[in-house]
């Protein structure tokens, strides 16, 4: 794949994506190194982001695919309490360094797919 060619991968249908409900992981190589990224659906939208806290880096969720805190606006770290926005992932209180990091996502024909970049491909088996 050419280095400016954007894929587009299926992730999943955009019925499993809900409101402030539970999110859609999936890996990818973000940076040359593997790792955990989560799907969201904000206000009508979706939104993914490497799993990643500015924090210090580990992962976000509580539970397995669970991002929300308890008010179901922000996305936040279990382990620090770092808020981030859910439309931008944008520190908003907390412990955070900067935002998380967003992958473009669409939605067509029932279907959510993140979008590859630069420096975030798909995991090779």
């Amino acid at each position: 794949m050419p280095m400016d060619e954007v894929e587009f991968i299926p992730l999943c249908n955009v019925s499993e994506l809900v409101d402030g409900g539970l999110a859609v992981p999936f890996d990818v190589v973000f940076g040359g190194q593997t790792c955990r990224a989560f799907a969201i659906r904000y206000e009508g939208q979706v939104h993914a982001y490497v799993n990643r806290c500015t924090h210090v880096a580990m992962e976000l969720d509580y539970q397995p695919n669970h991002f929300f805190d308890t008010t179901g606006q922000w996305l936040i770290c279990a382990t620090h309490g770092a808020l981030y926005a859910p439309e931008s992932g944008a520190c908003r209180g907390g412990p955070c360094r900067g935002g998380l990091h967003k992958i473009a996502l669409s939605e067509r024909d029932g279907v959510v797919h993140w979008h590859t970049a630069y420096n975030l491909k798909p995991v090779e088996f």
